[in-house]
Protein backbone atom coordinates (compact mmCIF):
# COMPACT_ATOMS: atom_id res chain seq x y z
CA UNK A 1 0.00 0.00 0.00
CA UNK A 2 1.43 3.42 -0.89
CA UNK A 3 1.23 6.34 1.46
CA UNK A 4 -0.94 9.30 0.53
CA UNK A 5 2.16 11.51 0.37
CA UNK A 6 5.64 10.49 -0.70
CA UNK A 7 8.96 11.37 0.84
CA UNK A 8 12.38 12.04 -0.55
CA UNK A 9 14.49 10.96 2.40
CA UNK A 10 18.14 10.18 1.75
CA UNK A 11 18.77 6.76 0.24
CA UNK A 12 20.40 4.23 2.53
CA UNK A 13 21.02 0.47 2.28
CA UNK A 14 17.74 -1.35 2.72
CA UNK A 15 17.07 -3.25 5.91
CA UNK A 16 18.45 -6.78 5.81
CA UNK A 17 15.41 -9.02 5.27
CA UNK A 18 16.82 -11.87 7.35
CA UNK A 19 17.66 -9.63 10.27
CA UNK A 20 14.21 -8.04 10.15
CA UNK A 21 12.54 -11.46 10.09
CA UNK A 22 14.54 -12.53 13.15
CA UNK A 23 13.64 -9.34 15.00
CA UNK A 24 9.95 -9.77 14.22
CA UNK A 25 10.10 -13.40 15.35
CA UNK A 26 11.71 -12.30 18.60
CA UNK A 27 8.98 -9.70 19.10
CA UNK A 28 6.32 -12.38 18.53
CA UNK A 29 7.96 -14.59 21.17
CA UNK A 30 8.06 -11.71 23.64
CA UNK A 31 4.34 -11.12 23.17
CA UNK A 32 3.50 -14.80 23.61
CA UNK A 33 2.25 -16.02 26.97
CA UNK A 34 -0.78 -13.80 27.53
CA UNK A 35 0.85 -10.47 28.38
CA UNK A 36 -1.51 -7.62 29.21
CA UNK A 37 -2.67 -5.40 26.37
CA UNK A 38 -0.63 -2.54 27.84
CA UNK A 39 2.51 -4.68 27.82
CA UNK A 40 1.86 -5.55 24.18
CA UNK A 41 1.35 -1.89 23.27
CA UNK A 42 4.56 -0.85 25.03
CA UNK A 43 6.61 -3.58 23.35
CA UNK A 44 5.19 -2.85 19.92
CA UNK A 45 5.86 0.88 20.00
CA UNK A 46 9.39 0.39 21.36
CA UNK A 47 10.11 -2.19 18.65
CA UNK A 48 8.71 0.09 15.97
CA UNK A 49 11.13 2.88 16.85
CA UNK A 50 13.99 0.36 16.88
CA UNK A 51 13.06 -1.37 13.61
CA UNK A 52 11.57 1.26 11.30
CA UNK A 53 14.29 3.24 9.51
CA UNK A 54 14.54 6.90 10.59
CA UNK A 55 11.95 6.63 13.40
CA UNK A 56 12.89 8.62 16.51
CA UNK A 57 9.65 8.58 18.50
CA UNK A 58 6.59 6.36 18.44
CA UNK A 59 3.07 6.18 19.83
CA UNK A 60 0.03 3.97 19.54
CA UNK A 61 -3.34 5.71 19.42
CA UNK A 62 -6.36 3.56 20.24
CA UNK A 63 -9.90 4.28 19.09
CA UNK A 64 -12.27 5.00 21.96
CA UNK A 65 -15.23 6.63 20.22
CA UNK A 66 -16.18 8.14 16.88
CA UNK A 67 -13.30 10.37 15.74
CA UNK A 68 -11.76 10.08 19.21
CA UNK A 69 -8.48 8.37 20.05
CA UNK A 70 -6.32 8.15 23.15
CA UNK A 71 -2.54 7.90 23.34
CA UNK A 72 -2.19 4.40 24.80
CA UNK A 73 1.59 3.97 24.54
CA UNK A 74 4.47 6.28 23.73
CA UNK A 75 8.25 6.16 23.72
CA UNK A 76 8.59 9.86 24.55
CA UNK A 77 6.74 12.98 25.66
CA UNK A 78 7.16 14.32 22.13
CA UNK A 79 4.96 11.61 20.68
CA UNK A 80 2.37 11.83 23.43
CA UNK A 81 2.12 15.61 23.03
CA UNK A 82 1.47 15.24 19.32
CA UNK A 83 -1.23 12.62 19.93
CA UNK A 84 -2.89 14.90 22.47
CA UNK A 85 -2.65 17.91 20.15
CA UNK A 86 -4.38 16.06 17.30
CA UNK A 87 -7.18 15.04 19.64
CA UNK A 88 -7.47 18.63 20.84
CA UNK A 89 -7.72 20.18 17.36
CA UNK A 90 -9.72 17.26 15.93
CA UNK A 91 -7.52 16.61 12.90
CA UNK A 92 -4.19 15.14 11.89
CA UNK A 93 -2.42 12.17 10.31
CA UNK A 94 -2.98 9.86 13.29
CA UNK A 95 -6.74 10.37 13.04
CA UNK A 96 -6.67 9.86 9.28
CA UNK A 97 -4.70 6.62 9.64
CA UNK A 98 -7.01 5.34 12.37
CA UNK A 99 -10.34 6.22 10.77
CA UNK A 100 -9.79 6.43 7.03
CA UNK A 101 -7.98 3.11 6.46
CA UNK A 102 -4.89 4.66 4.98
CA UNK A 103 -1.19 4.95 5.58
CA UNK A 104 -0.28 8.60 6.05
CA UNK A 105 3.23 9.86 5.45
CA UNK A 106 4.06 13.47 6.21
CA UNK A 107 7.22 15.27 5.10
CA UNK A 108 6.67 18.55 6.97
CA UNK A 109 3.83 18.81 9.46
CA UNK A 110 4.06 22.59 9.68
CA UNK A 111 3.49 22.90 5.93
CA UNK A 112 0.24 20.88 5.94
CA UNK A 113 -1.96 24.00 5.97
CA UNK A 114 -4.53 22.55 3.56
CA UNK A 115 -5.05 19.06 5.00
CA UNK A 116 -4.77 19.93 8.70
CA UNK A 117 -4.67 23.72 9.10
CA UNK A 118 -5.34 23.78 12.84
CA UNK A 119 -2.63 21.20 13.50
CA UNK A 120 -0.13 22.80 11.12
CA UNK A 121 -0.50 26.13 12.90
CA UNK A 122 0.67 24.54 16.14
CA UNK A 123 3.16 22.01 14.78
CA UNK A 124 6.06 23.95 16.26
CA UNK A 125 4.84 23.05 19.75
CA UNK A 126 5.82 19.41 19.32
CA UNK A 127 9.30 19.25 17.84
CA UNK A 128 8.58 16.71 15.10
CA UNK A 129 8.38 17.47 11.38
CA UNK A 130 8.03 14.02 9.77
CA UNK A 131 5.36 11.44 10.53
CA UNK A 132 4.44 7.94 9.39
CA UNK A 133 1.04 6.76 10.63
CA UNK A 134 -0.26 3.23 9.98
CA UNK A 135 -3.65 1.82 10.83
CA UNK A 136 -3.98 -1.09 13.26
CA UNK A 137 -6.83 -3.15 11.81
CA UNK A 138 -7.90 -6.77 12.34
CA UNK A 139 -11.00 -8.67 11.15
CA UNK A 140 -13.27 -5.65 10.98
CA UNK A 141 -11.98 -4.20 14.25
CA UNK A 142 -10.51 -0.73 13.88
CA UNK A 143 -8.06 -0.62 16.79
CA UNK A 144 -6.22 2.62 16.13
CA UNK A 145 -2.89 3.66 14.63
CA UNK A 146 0.85 3.14 15.01
CA UNK A 147 2.49 6.55 14.70
CA UNK A 148 6.19 7.20 14.07
CA UNK A 149 7.88 10.59 14.25
CA UNK A 150 11.20 12.20 13.33
CA UNK A 151 12.54 15.67 13.95
CA UNK A 152 13.90 16.32 10.45
CA UNK A 153 11.64 16.99 7.45
CA UNK A 154 11.22 14.23 4.84
CA UNK A 155 12.78 11.64 7.14
CA UNK A 156 10.63 8.65 6.16
CA UNK A 157 10.93 6.83 2.84
CA UNK A 158 9.47 3.79 1.10
CA UNK A 159 11.64 1.46 3.16
CA UNK A 160 10.30 3.02 6.36
CA UNK A 161 6.76 2.49 5.14
CA UNK A 162 7.35 -1.13 4.09
CA UNK A 163 8.84 -2.09 7.45
CA UNK A 164 6.17 -0.09 9.29
CA UNK A 165 3.34 -1.85 7.46
CA UNK A 166 4.81 -5.25 8.27
CA UNK A 167 5.18 -4.36 11.92
CA UNK A 168 1.69 -2.83 12.09
CA UNK A 169 0.16 -6.05 10.75
CA UNK A 170 1.90 -8.10 13.46
CA UNK A 171 1.00 -5.51 16.09
CA UNK A 172 -2.68 -5.41 15.22
CA UNK A 173 -3.04 -9.17 15.67
CA UNK A 174 -1.16 -9.10 18.99
CA UNK A 175 -3.11 -6.15 20.39
CA UNK A 176 -6.48 -7.59 19.34
CA UNK A 177 -5.61 -10.96 20.90
CA UNK A 178 -4.52 -9.40 24.19
CA UNK A 179 -7.67 -7.27 24.36
CA UNK A 180 -9.91 -10.29 23.77
CA UNK A 181 -8.18 -12.26 26.53
CA UNK A 182 -8.57 -9.35 28.94
CA UNK A 183 -12.23 -8.87 28.04
CA UNK A 184 -12.89 -12.58 28.59
CA UNK A 185 -11.09 -12.53 31.94
CA UNK A 186 -13.02 -9.43 32.98
CA UNK A 187 -16.31 -11.04 31.99
CA UNK A 188 -15.53 -14.19 33.98
CA UNK A 189 -14.54 -12.13 37.02
CA UNK A 190 -17.78 -10.14 36.82
CA UNK A 191 -19.78 -13.35 36.58
CA UNK A 192 -18.04 -14.74 39.68
CA UNK A 193 -18.76 -11.59 41.69
CA UNK A 194 -22.42 -11.61 40.69
CA UNK A 195 -22.60 -15.29 41.64
CA UNK A 196 -21.19 -14.54 45.10
CA UNK A 197 -23.69 -11.72 45.62
CA UNK A 198 -26.56 -13.94 44.52
CA UNK A 199 -25.43 -16.61 46.98
CA UNK A 200 -25.49 -14.14 49.86
CA UNK A 201 -29.03 -13.03 49.01
CA UNK A 202 -30.23 -16.60 48.49
CA UNK A 203 -28.95 -17.68 51.90
CA UNK A 204 -30.04 -14.58 53.77
CA UNK A 205 -33.52 -14.23 52.28
CA UNK A 206 -34.21 -17.81 51.15
CA UNK A 207 -34.47 -16.74 47.52
CA UNK A 208 -34.03 -18.71 44.33
CA UNK A 209 -31.16 -17.85 42.02
CA UNK A 210 -33.51 -16.00 39.66
CA UNK A 211 -35.10 -14.06 42.52
CA UNK A 212 -31.69 -13.05 43.87
CA UNK A 213 -30.61 -11.82 40.46
CA UNK A 214 -33.85 -9.87 40.02
CA UNK A 215 -33.26 -8.22 43.40
CA UNK A 216 -29.74 -7.18 42.37
CA UNK A 217 -31.08 -5.84 39.08
CA UNK A 218 -33.73 -3.78 40.89
CA UNK A 219 -31.10 -2.28 43.21
CA UNK A 220 -28.98 -1.48 40.18
CA UNK A 221 -31.84 0.28 38.42
CA UNK A 222 -33.01 2.08 41.56
CA UNK A 223 -29.56 3.43 42.44
CA UNK A 224 -28.49 4.00 38.81
CA UNK A 225 -25.33 1.98 39.43
CA UNK A 226 -23.85 -0.88 37.44
CA UNK A 227 -24.96 -4.35 38.44
CA UNK A 228 -21.35 -5.44 38.84
CA UNK A 229 -20.66 -2.58 41.28
CA UNK A 230 -23.71 -3.49 43.38
CA UNK A 231 -22.65 -7.14 43.44
CA UNK A 232 -19.04 -6.29 44.31
CA UNK A 233 -20.08 -4.15 47.28
CA UNK A 234 -22.46 -6.82 48.55
CA UNK A 235 -19.83 -9.56 48.21
CA UNK A 236 -17.19 -7.41 49.92
CA UNK A 237 -19.26 -6.09 52.85
CA UNK A 238 -22.12 -8.54 53.19
CA UNK A 239 -24.51 -5.58 53.21
CA UNK A 240 -26.97 -4.63 50.53
CA UNK A 241 -25.83 -1.30 49.02
CA UNK A 242 -28.06 1.63 49.75
CA UNK A 243 -29.09 4.15 47.10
Amino acid sequence: MGADQGSTGAAEPRTDAGALARQLAELAREMHGDPSSQEVLDRVVQSAVALVPHAEHGTISLVRARRTVVSAAATSDTGRRLDDLQTEVGQGPCLDAAFEHQTTRVDDLGAETERWPRLAARAGEVGAASMLCLQLYVDGDNLGALNLLAGAPAAFDDESEDVGLLLAAHAAVAVASAQKVENLSRGLANRDIIGQAKGILMERHRLSADQAFDLLARYSQHTNRKLHDIAFELAATGDIPQG
